[in-house]
Parts: C-alpha cells; sequence; structure tokens
C-alpha cells in the first residue's frame, strides 16, 4: 500500500504536484494548524504512566492558543501493548497526517513508537524510559556494538542505566549490609537490559563488590514470586532492585512479607515511582526506594509558561486532587520540545528538516537543560540521546500514617537537586 509520506515523495520526484490542481493538497501542503500526535499507555498495567496526561495536554492547548499559536494534538493510547502501540503511530502518520510524533513511557511505548516513525520517515521525540533499552532495543542486532546504526528521525531524551546504577548503589552506599543483592528482572526491555551482562547491574554491581542473585527472567503479571523469594532467602540477600510494572511489585511485596524474607533495602524502578503502588502496601511501603526524575523540588522552569517544578506540581494536585507523579514533567518537557522545534522548522511538514531541527535543540525545559549530541555518552548514541538528571528517593510515611512523602536522599550526580534526608533502612 502506498502510505502518505509515498505519495508526496512521488509527486514531488514527478513534478506533478503543482499540475494536479483537481485533487485536494496534502494537508502538510497547506497553511494550517500544527498537529502534534501523542502516544502513551493511558490504560492496562502501565496506566500510571500516562495518568497526568489529560491534565498536560490540555493545558499546553490552553497556553499555545493564549500565545496565538495553532496547535493540535491527536491523542493515541498504547494500552500497555508494544503492537497496539505500533499500529496506532501508523495511524497517526497516515491517517491523521501529523507533522511530529511524541512518545512517553517505558520501552514497551516508546520502542515500537519510535521505530514505526523511523521507517516512515516522521520526525518523533521519546521519552521516559532509559537510553539504552530504547536505543539498543531498537537494532537489528542488540547483541552486536559493531552493527549499532544511529537513528535519523527518532530522538530521545532520559537517563541512563550508568545513572540508575549510580543512584542505586549511592543510596545502599548509605546503610550498612552485606552486599548482597536480589534482582527482579522481567522478561520486558527494560528487564533485559538492567540484568544484561554487559551494559546492566551485574557487571557495576560486581565491580563494587556486590553479590547478585538473579533468578531469571519473568513474565509481567506473574501471581506467584516464590521461587524468586526462595533464592533470595537462600542467599541471604539484604538488597533487592529490579524493575517491575506496578502490579508485580505489590504482588512480590505481599508475598515477601508473608514468606518472611525482610531485606534491609529494596530499591525499585518504575513501579516504585508512583505513590499509589505505595500507598496500596498500607504501613509496608514504609523506606522502599527507587529512582527519582522529577518533583517539585527540582530547580526547574518551563520555557512554555514560565512555572517552576512546583507550580506546576500544584497546579496538577489542584486540578484532580491527586498527588503529583514523575511522568508529569516529562510530559510537559514533550511538548515543551515540540514548540521549540516548529518555531525554528521553516516546513512544519518537511520530516527531514523537522528532524534535523530536533538534533539541534538547546532548551531549558521542566526537567533541566536538553541537548543531543552530548560528549558524555557513547558516541555511537550522541546524535539520538539526549541525558537528564537523575536523583534517589525514599517513600516515608507521612505522620498519622495517612499517605507517603517521597524524600530525596541521593544527589551525587545532579548536586542542584537538593535532598531532603539520608537513607534508611527498611524496619
Amino acid at each position: 500500500m502506498t502510505t502518505r509520506r509515498d505519495f508526496l515523495k512521488q509527486t514531488a520526484a514527478t513534478g506533478v504536484l503543482a499540475a494536479t490542481s483537481g485533487l485536494a493538497l496534502p494537508a502538510l501542503a497547506q497553511k494550517s494548524a500544527i498537529k502534534l500526535g501523542y502516544v502513551s499507555p493511558q490504560t492496562g498495567p502501565l496506566a500510571a504512566f500516562g495518568e497526568a496526561d489529560k491534565f498536560v495536554i490540555e493545558n499546553f492547548l490552553a497556553t499555545t492558543k493564549k500565545m496565538g499559536l495553532d496547535y493540535q494534538v491527536v491523542v493515541k493510547d498504547s494500552q500497555s501493548n508494544p503492537n497496539r502501540a505500533a499500529e496506532v503511530t501508523k495511524e497517526l502518520i497516515v491517517t491523521d497526517e501529523v507533522n511530529l510524533v511524541l512518545v512517553s513511557s517505558t520501552p514497551e511505548t516508546t520502542n515500537p513508537v519510535s521505530t514505526t516513525c523511523e521507517a516512515e520517515e516522521m520526525p518523533c521525540i521519546s521519552t521516559v524510559a532509559p537510553w539504552q533499552p530504547w536505543f539498543i532495543g531498537q537494532q537489528a542486532n542488540p547483541g552486536d556494538p559493531n552493527s549499532w546504526k544511529p537513528f535519523n528521525f527518532a530522538y530521545h531524551f532520559f537517563w541512563g542505566l550508568e545513572d540508575i546504577i549510580a543512584v542505586f548503589t549511592g543510596m545502599w552506599a548509605q546503610v550498612e549490609t552485606n552486599k548482597k543483592v536480589g534482582g527482579l528482572f522481567p522478561n520486558d526491555g527494560d528487564g533485559n537490559a538492567w540484568g544484561d551482562k554487559v551494559v546492566g547491574f551485574p557487571p557495576v554491581l560486581e565491580k563494587l563488590g556486590y553479590t547478585l542473585t538473579d533468578p531469571g527472567r519473568f513474565q509481567n503479571l506473574s501471581d506467584d514470586f516464590s521461587a524468586q523469594i526462595n533464592a533470595f532467602k537462600q542467599a541471604n540477600a539484604e538488597i533487592v532492585t529490579g524493575v517491575v510494572i506496578p502490579p508485580d511489585l505489590a504482588t512480590f511485596w505481599n508475598q515477601a512479607k508473608q514468606q518472611g524474607f525482610k531485606p534491609k533495602v529494596a530499591s525499585v524502578g518504575k513501579a516504585l515511582l508512583f505513590p499509589q503502588t505505595v500507598e496500596s502496601l498500607g504501613d509496608a511501603g514504609h523506606n522502599l526506594s527507587t529512582e527519582v526524575w522529577w518533583t517539585p523540588s527540582h530547580p526547574f522552569k518551563s520555557s512554555l509558561t514560565g512555572e517552576t517544578a512546583a507550580q506546576v506540581a500544584d497546579a496538577f494536585t489542584k486540578a484532580t486532587g491527586r498527588p503529583w507523579t514523575q511522568p508529569i514533567g516529562f510530559a510537559h518537557a514533550l511538548f515543551e520540545l515540540a514548540v521549540d522545534v516548529m518555531k525554528r522548522a521553516d516546513e512544519p511538514g518537511d520530516g527531514e528538516a523537522v528532524a534535523k531541527v530536533i538534533g539541534e535543540t538547546k532548551l531549558d525545559t521542566l526537567v533541566g537543560p536538553i541537548a543531543w549530541g552530548n560528549d558524555k555518552l557513547p558516541p555511537f548514541a550522541q546524535k539520538n540521546v539526549a541525558k537528564t538528571p537523575l536523583v534517589g528517593g525514599q517513600w516515608r510515611l507521612k505522620q498519622g500514617g495517612k499517605g507517603y512523602d517521597l524524600i530525596i536522599v541521593e544527589n551525587a550526580s545532579a548536586p542542584n537537586i537538593p535532598t531532603g534526608g539520608k537513607m534508611e533502612p527498611i524496619a
């Protein structure tokens, strides 16, 4: 089937576009609103990542309207399913005729969307997935670094595995343990990357004197973690780490408690980002720890509205009645980048030109400075990856036991983000 983009190329190449006066010109040849496509998991097991999308998008449209800018946003729900993510991205490109695709939240969403955009020559900005599973996971041969190639249309901003390993081990060093670690790595993009013997946790932990027990990959939405719990108990693991979806963390932690497994530290990515996951554990969520990419105390402002992180978080709570969540900042930053890119692009409908402008971006956003081409990354990733800061936090029960606060306890790699306390062992 000839796609819209194929049609545009063919007509431009043969010089017949101007002569087709009897046909309606494609939308991107007309002076019209800039149309953004947005994909995230708004339903399914990853839905917590998309909780703030409606708030962010409504505020974006209101802000740009006040600025006299004409934007439309076509929102698609990946339903936490990679195949669905790819399918709706094709719809955005071919049917909805968007000018730029924005995508957020975990490799199961970012990768199929970015891959589809790359194949269709549609500029795409992606976030909320560590850069290794995003970049390496899209390569034809992920196991052969010599074969890895940069992308022409897909760009990503977030932190990497090197950052989260540094943050987690920085937190663990504040607590006296036997340095024996149990790893919870599921069979998905994040789990396979975190548990990878080359780019993941194993080689760094070994170098730092930790002993890792990895019982192997498990399927998401598992209902029995007895095998993992028994392996950790036998190894006398005093630290648990991993990257699991929210339902699996609740299942694992409740079963660990029932089976008498009580580690001193539990630093888990993904699931522990969200207050509702911790609150579902009752008092058992106290002093669980996680990576922290964005909080109201982050010292950054929006390039669109001038609001501070605290003001945006407060506005979310006022509008929804719910506590702030970390994805708010990054969803907001995606739309900051979209406006900045489209301001600098001569022709919003020229995918190659828009992609080039993305690569030239240097913008201070709600999540910090974003610029591609950073020499702090391996050469193969510098074109397509921009890094954002990462710190570590611990969930603490509020006085009276109603709800939790996320306290930043480790900021060695981002000292401009203030700490609020020291790491404490799980009671």
